[in-house]
């Protein structure tokens, strides 16, 4: 229904903005990223996305069209609801949520507040087929061995890396032979 709505900032809250825009204040919910962007009294635009559930009306806000369509493809997936959708961008970018999928890393949601392992599964499973590895800076290259990209994303988080720093840094690395070659190029990027 709405695009984006450019105005100035209101009102910046924990979890919402308020944008004044021709005389009218509207309240966006928006991701923790989104929010940091955000200056009160600066003129700014953010895509919006309207949300109707059981006779609710909300309204959400992002700063890059990108953010707006990965939380889009989160809804899809069964039992993610707008909230759980804005805390996984509060904590991922959408080329890091695309990297996750591509590489099958479950662990690259840990810090996401309100999801366990077993919806981080379903996310990667009902997105695979959405989310192409061109939407990873870097990563068409990478496309063609997610097993073994998978494989080394595992290896670094038993252990103990963050899932997330894993799998960024198992998808910088362009081409590796096998497994052991691809954890150890990912070791030398994260220990950079």
């Amino acid at each position: 229904m709405y695009a984006y709505i450019t105005g100035i900032v209101d009102e910046l809250l924990t979890d919402r903005a308020v944008l004044e825009a021709g005389g009218v204040g509207y309240e966006l919910f928006c991701s923790a990223m989104t929010l940091k962007r955000l200056r009160a009294g600066q003129k700014e635009r953010l895509y919006t996305h309207l949300h109707l559930a059981e006779g609710i009306m909300a309204l959400y806000g992002f700063y890059e069209p990108e953010e707006k369509d990965m939380f889009r493809r989160l809804l899809t997936v069964t039992r993610v609801g707008p909230k759980l959708a804005l805390s996984v961008l509060s904590v991922l970018t959408p080329s890091d949520v695309a990297g996750a999928i591509v590489t099958n890393n479950a662990a690259a949601f840990d810090r996401v507040s309100g999801m366990g392992r077993k919806t981080a599964q379903r996310v990667l499973l009902e997105l695979k087929e959405r989310v192409e590895a061109s939407e990873m800076l870097g990563a068409v290259a990478n496309a063609d061995a997610p097993d073994i990209r998978s494989e080394a994303v595992a290896a670094l988080v038993s252990l103990g890396y963050d899932g997330l720093a894993a799998g960024k840094a198992v998808a910088a690395v362009e081409k590796a032979e096998s497994v052991e070659a691809l954890i150890t190029a990912a070791l030398r990027r994260m220990a950079k």
